[in-house]
């Protein structure tokens, strides 16, 4: 067996980019996970090579080429079975296609598929599916290229709509900002333009309904990208896309009279030229669809074509797989983790006001928090947990979206330490920070110790903890602790009382 047979990869021919992932294959347990564990990226802009005619011109054929080569470098050692590579919308259309992808074929060193736009929606909701949480309803997912746009409305990791439209950010930024010059009329223009083409399936989408919009791959990445870094969304929104943030972005851009001159906050070089065209077939996905918030995802086809290649299906929530794996990679102490658990869960059930999805899914995140709380020791001791937040906030999470990994950084960082530092930096969710503190402090014997029943309570901004006194009388520390902690929650203005009952149970 190959050195390399753990390892898939995936190239994807876009008509803006060509994009190469490695991903390991991991198993456990729960399932079968895919990490990346490589990526490149080359800004390659096939589709502006296309002339009226549909012909590749030689310059965009050149540098197609070059970038098959480094790609090919990096592949050099794969079993071709364990490679996949996918072309999209500019060689679809290409007239001279075949004589682009002989030479292509040779600089990579595997075959290349052009694939239909309905397969492309397939493996891109593949792609997004595995890559954020898990819902009850339906989802939409909304993918940007080059030269087309694809719209996929699934559930679970099952497509159920898909189509495939002839509108993407390079086409469209070369057919109404040739120059990069845009004012409020190119821009309305444009975005008619893209309506009227998403006008075809928008009355059967609308009526098929969706709990969830995402936006997928770099065309969406880049819109969320620069409207979080320039404080364009709506209130109290930090991540993903607003209907506001878009109108914000298109302002400052109209504002600059062209996209080369405009001041933003994390716009990279190479999304200048196809910036105006994505935001206007974006402002048209949102107004003829209806939508008024989208969060976004890097995980698309490539990532699609490595689960298709693996050539399984996986319905358990990649959440949870995720975890299992980062406790493993990690060397967390398991079984300290599941203590702390099913202590926080049990707090929790004791002031959770309803038994609903939103319940389950703050139950979820007690878990994984109290199973991922100490990945920081693997850097140091000192401060782990604010390491174990870093690596929760910044690591790749298959499954997690950023707003998941925010959360779950938050409750990280928040389960030792002060509590001051933490209410000035994050959003805090004060009562699963509770239930995860209390179980910390309780278990600090990292040992299956006989616990008594204590009961918990929270009036609005203050908590209660009622223990045996007969057993805080046998656990001196556990007592200063408990008052310790009293004292670090009145700082930040919650009251928390710890009450000593005469029950021993």
């Amino acid at each position: 067996m190959s050195q390399h047979a753990q390892l898939l990869a995936s190239v994807d021919l876009g008509s803006n980019s060509f994009r190469l992932i490695v991903g390991r294959v991991e198993e456990s347990a729960a399932g079968s996970q895919i990490y990346p564990v490589d990526a490149l990226r080359e800004p390659v802009r096939l589709g502006a090579g296309l002339s009226r005619d549909k012909y590749l011109d030689r310059p965009a054929q050149l540098r197609g080429w070059e970038a098959l080569k480094r790609f090919g470098e990096r592949l050099r050692d794969f079993h071709p079975d364990h490679v996949r590579a996918v072309a999209t919308n500019a060689l679809r259309v290409a007239k001279n296609a075949g004589d682009f992808l002989g030479e292509a074929e040779r600089a990579l060193g595997f075959p290349i598929e052009v694939i239909a736009g309905r397969e492309e929606a397939r493996l891109i909701y593949a792609g997004a599916a595995h890559s954020v949480p898990t819902i009850a309803g339906k989802r939409l997912v909304v993918d940007i290229g080059g030269g087309s746009t694809e719209f996929i409305i699934g559930q679970d990791y099952d497509p159920l709509i898909m189509e495939s439209l002839y509108i993407g950010c390079v086409s469209h930024s070369q057919t109404f900002f040739p120059s990069g010059n845009i004012d409020d009329y190119a821009m309305r223009q444009a975005e008619l333009a893209a309506r009227r083409e998403i006008q075809i399936i928008s009355s059967e989408y609308r009526s098929a309904g969706w709990e969830q919009a995402i936006g997928s791959s770099g065309t969406a990445r880049a819109l969320a990208e620069l409207i979080e870094a320039n404080n364009f969304n709506d209130p109290g929104v930090t991540h993903g896309i607003t209907r506001g943030g878009l109108e914000k972005l298109k302002r400052a851009l109209i504002k600059a009279e062209n996209v080369n001159r405009a001041k933003l906050i994390a716009l990279k070089a190479d999304r200048v030229p196809v910036l105006a065209g994505g935001l206007s077939i974006m402002i048209a996905v949102f107004d003829e669809l209806g939508i008024e918030y989208a969060d976004t995802t890097d995980g698309a086809l490539r990532l699609g074509v490595l689960y298709d290649l693996l050539g399984r299906s996986h319905h358990e929530d990649m959440r949870s797989i995720t975890v299992e794996g980062f406790s493993r990679r990690y060397g967390v102490d398991h079984e300290q983790g599941q203590r702390i658990a099913e202590l926080a869960t049990s707090f929790y059930d004791q002031i959770a006001d309803t038994d609903d999805d939103a319940v389950a899914e703050a139950r979820l995140f007690l878990q994984w928090a109290a199973a991922l709380h100490e990945i920081g020791l693997s850097i140091s001791h000192s401060a782990y947990h604010k390491h174990s937040a870093y690596i929760a906030s910044n690591a790749d999470m298959p499954g997690f979206s950023r707003t998941d990994q925010a959360r779950l950084a938050g409750l990280v960082l928040g389960h030792a330490g002060k509590l001051g530092k933490l209410s000035q930096t994050h959003t805090v969710e004060w009562r699963l920070l509770f239930c995860l503190r209390l179980a910390v402090l309780l278990c600090r014997r990292r040992a299956d110790v006989a616990m008594p029943a204590i009961a918990v309570k929270e009036d609005g901004k203050r908590f209660e903890v009622r223990v045996p006194k007969a057993w805080v009388d046998e656990n001196p520390l556990t007592d200063y602790n408990l008052l310790r902690e009293a004292q670090e929650w009145e700082k930040v203005g919650y009251g928390y009382r710890v009450v000593y009952t005469d029950r021993a149970d």
